[in-house]
């Protein structure tokens, strides 16, 4: 029995045709939810996993991308000669090179330079100017230049700032957030997902905690500075994104690296599931999760899906 998909995933709100031109940009989103038959969790509880790869851009940043970059073309902040530039560990980076490359827009990207070669390809592939940052200072490295280069030039850059704008929480209030509820048919009682720049989890928080206040919202991090998974912050020791809303979760789950890598070579394995390291580290969570309730139905939002970590070697 393999991994299964729950209803359809236009079990979602469903997508109006796409304008002339705007395909790829409105088949963001609609992603599908899948079960998880052969891990073991009690005979009450369903773990489901959101696979966020479905998006074109391949991860569920392109949402984020999507929104940031609309709302910025709105306000007039875009489309006038500018280059979006922000700092991204890739994911984010990819959402906004093919958002731009489909409406015009150049972009330009800040990356501590050990991201995965697969991300820095695919970025440039889509037309985006990639400069990198010290591989040493993580994320928060690229964050510090990419606010110099944007406070040097502000006729040439305009700084998308996903840490702090909130677009970035508004597209998962208005697209994941509703979905999950659609796709569970209003009956999930738990949101898992990891903390990177936090918009996921704060938009999807936010919106289960209106429309059904009893939810538990779970976010997960590494287990402390020097624990690496990729797309991940350690927020007691990293640069706190504005974005961020504690107030949001109930729970908060660390990870040790090895057990989402060990998790993520699972799901490949058990679950035909190729994904990355963060969507491990959500998923060992949530089995945390499910194994401490009697009943439930829990969803875990998996981000990527490993194609951009096959140069790590973890697969071997």
């Amino acid at each position: 029995m393999q991994a299964s998909i729950v209803g359809p995933a236009a079990g979602a709100p469903t997508a109006a045709p796409a304008p002339l031109g705007r395909g790829v940009v409105d088949s963001i989103g609609n992603t599908p939810l899948f079960r998880l038959p052969h891990l073991a969790v009690p005979a009450g509880v369903q773990l489901l996993v959101k696979a966020e790869w479905y998006n074109p851009g391949g991860s569920v940043k392109d949402r984020a991308a999507k929104y940031i970059i609309e709302d910025a073309l709105r306000r007039g902040l875009l489309g006038n000669g500018r280059t979006l530039i922000d700092s991204t560990s890739g994911n984010t980076g990819i959402g906004y090179a093919m958002v731009g490359a489909a409406l015009g827009i150049p972009v330009a990207l800040v990356m501590p330079e050990n991201v995965s070669s697969e991300r820095i390809q695919r970025a440039r592939a889509y037309g985006a100017t990639i400069m990198f940052s010290d591989p040493l200072e993580g994320s928060d490295g690229a964050i510090r230049m990419v606010r110099q280069l944007a406070a040097d030039r502000p006729d040439a850059y305009w700084y998308a700032n996903q840490y702090n704008n909130a677009a970035n929480v508004r597209a998962h209030m208005e697209t994941t957030g509703p979905e999950i509820m659609a796709q569970t048919e209003g009956r999930v009682t738990h949101f898992v997902a990891g903390l990177g720049t936090s918009g996921t989890l704060v938009g999807v928080g936010r919106y289960l905690k209106r429309v059904k206040p009893s939810s538990r919202i779970v976010a997960v991090e590494p287990a402390d500075e020097l624990q690496v998974i990729e797309g991940l912050k350690h927020m007691a020791s990293a640069i706190v994104p504005g974005i961020y809303d504690p107030s949001v979760h109930n729970e908060q789950i660390a990870v040790e690296a090895e057990d989402a890598w060990q998790m993520t070579r699972w799901l490949a394995r058990s679950e035909g599931l190729f994904v990355g390291f963060s969507s491990g580290a959500a998923v060992h969570a949530a089995v945390q999760v499910a194994r401490s309730l009697r009943e439930g139905v829990i969803v875990a939002l998996l981000p990527d899906s490993g194609d951009k970590y096959l140069s790590t070697r973890l697969f071997e």
